[in-house]
């Protein structure tokens, strides 16, 4: 039995109609009733239908997420919303760029940390290095903060992106 007032983070995925002003209305939504947005991604994934996907990320305890998924459900051009966090269903990933500026024993060792975690070298100077890593959001933060100990460091991330296992397509119009 959970706790009903325990925060927990989910992603939501949600499929709509790829035209003007339908972001705005979901943003509206949460900053409306005061929900929070940890990260928020938009793509176009049907051109022929028009259809975008929006992948937020965001807390609250079990009353609160159930609300936000009616919420949402009730918005036009909404298609469907699934709450990817159930069950753990959801595989997660993100994308960052992460540039470090160090000399001498630090370079060496961000180097040795990027091939730990897989990191991509897309850029190299004689003081800089432009690393992408990609992972589910903890694994992204984990590389950012042991990168942050070796340097100055500026990073661009792209925000959480996930989609159901298994072989059932959630988001499809109605």
């Amino acid at each position: 039995m959970t706790d009903k007032n325990i925060v927990e983070r989910h992603i939501m995925s949600v499929l709509v109609d790829n035209e003007p002003g339908v972001l705005a209305r979901v943003i509206g939504l949460f900053s409306g009733r005061g929900y929070n947005i940890e990260s928020l991604t938009v793509s176009e994934t049907d051109t022929s239908r028009g259809l975008s996907r929006i992948s937020i990320v965001t807390s609250g305890t079990p009353m609160v997420i159930e609300q936000i998924k009616a919420q949402l459900a009730r918005l036009v051009p909404i298609h469907a919303v699934r709450d990817l966090t159930e069950h753990d269903v959801a595989i997660e990933r993100e994308l960052a760029l992460v540039k470090i500026i160090n000399r001498g024993e630090e370079r060496i060792e961000s180097l040795r940390i990027a091939d730990t975690f897989r990191a991509r070298t897309l850029d190299s100077t004689l003081d800089s290095f432009v690393f992408e890593v990609t992972g589910n959001s903890s694994k992204v933060d984990a590389f950012v903060n042991l990168m942050r100990s070796l340097g100055s460091v500026e990073v661009a991330r792209t925000g959480v992106s996930a989609i159901s296992r298994g072989n059932n397509i959630d988001l499809e119009a109605k």
